[in-house]
């Protein structure tokens, strides 16, 4: 692979500690690209299976994109290179092999370790068996640490950079803070939805907002959400073709129950794609209960890219999704 991130890290002038006013030594805030790790491990170690292993964890396909596109990239040193500026880095993975200090194979996390918004892996083995059985039990874990590190990077920045007239328009209709990329703005406003886009040519990315009525507690379903989906989508996003319409590519759809700011939340990730039309791309969805005013309220991020990788327009639609408050999460 192109060691990107090492070549970028060399362009580096800062990022040595530094003092603040009183002297005190601070840390520098973490640099490197997004979704890039730095793997430190022996070469030997490297390159047996356990090295493959960690390259296969690193570079797994991202779900329900429609072409396949690594979840992360990565650059390999050895320990004795792992030194200066490298250890400022936002995504650090060690592997460390001795069997006369670990019986089995773990896994620990710390951040902050050497610089301001890093996340620091480790595992820890007694030879490189055990690190690639272990890798492959626990499929796509190191990937989910570094992607909801990620993402919450993401949510933070936009909440200081964002689109107003996305935030604005959402909290009149909706009464929810929404915090969306400051290119997105064209909007069209429904019934109870919302749709903005960027309307750009190159990594298109759309929003949208949307509520009904909460009457069942089997709206939480995969079928419940996908049908409501179609029918706003139809409504409210066609193509260029006559009488085209987005909808949700069914055999490439699935649900999963989970939280956000403590709370239920379901989560619809998969494939659209326009009826009528030659277009298509992934989308992920957010539906949460508004207890006060009995209504579900959707947000939902779609990307339309057909010529470049999509996963980074996606990962941002979703870190946006992540900055959802409703009034009682606003304190």
């Amino acid at each position: 692979m192109k060691p990107l991130l090492f070549l970028c890290l060399f362009t580096i002038v800062s990022g040595f500690s530094s003092c603040n006013s009183k002297g005190t030594p601070t840390f520098p805030r973490a640099s490197g690209p997004p979704y890039e790790v730095i793997v430190v491990m022996e070469t030997s170690a490297w390159d047996s299976k356990a090295g493959t292993a960690v390259r296969e964890e690193l570079t797994s396909p991202v779900p329900y994109l429609l072409q396949t596109e690594s979840s992360m990239t990565y650059t390999y040193i050895r320990p004795d290179q792992f030194k200066g500026i490298l250890k400022n880095v936002r995504n650090i993975l060690i592997v460390t092999i001795d069997d006369t200090k670990y019986t089995k194979a773990s896994l620990f996390r710390e951040d902050n370790k050497w610089a301001r918004g890093q996340i620091v892996l480790y595992i820890t083995a007694p030879d490189t068996l055990s690190v690639e059985n272990f890798l492959v039990e626990n499929q796509r874990r190191l990937v989910n640490y570094y992607n909801k590190e990620e993402l919450r990077r993401m949510a933070e920045n936009q909440r200081q950079s964002y689109s107003t007239v996305v935030f604005e328009k959402v909290k009149d209709m909706f009464g929810i803070e929404l915090y969306a990329p400051v290119e997105i703005k064209m909007s069209n406003v429904g019934s109870n939805c919302l749709w903005f886009s960027n309307n750009s040519r190159n990594g298109r990315m759309d929003l949208l907002v949307y509520s009904f009525p909460y009457t069942d507690p089997n709206t939480f379903t995969l079928e419940y959400l996908v049908a409501k989906r179609d029918s706003i989508t139809k409504l409210m996003v066609p193509g260029s073709h006559p009488g085209s319409y987005m909808t949700t590519e069914h055999r490439v759809v699935d649900y999963e129950p989970s939280t956000l700011n403590g709370k239920f939340c379901g989560v619809l990730r998969g494939l659209w794609r326009m009826q009528g039309d030659m277009m298509g791309g992934p989308f992920v969805s957010f539906a949460r209960v508004d207890e006060p005013n009995r209504r579900v309220i959707v947000t939902e991020g779609f990307v339309y890219e057909p010529k470049r990788d999509k996963r980074n327009y996606i990962r941002r639609m979703e870190a946006t999704l992540y900055t959802t408050r409703f009034p009682d999460e606003l304190n």
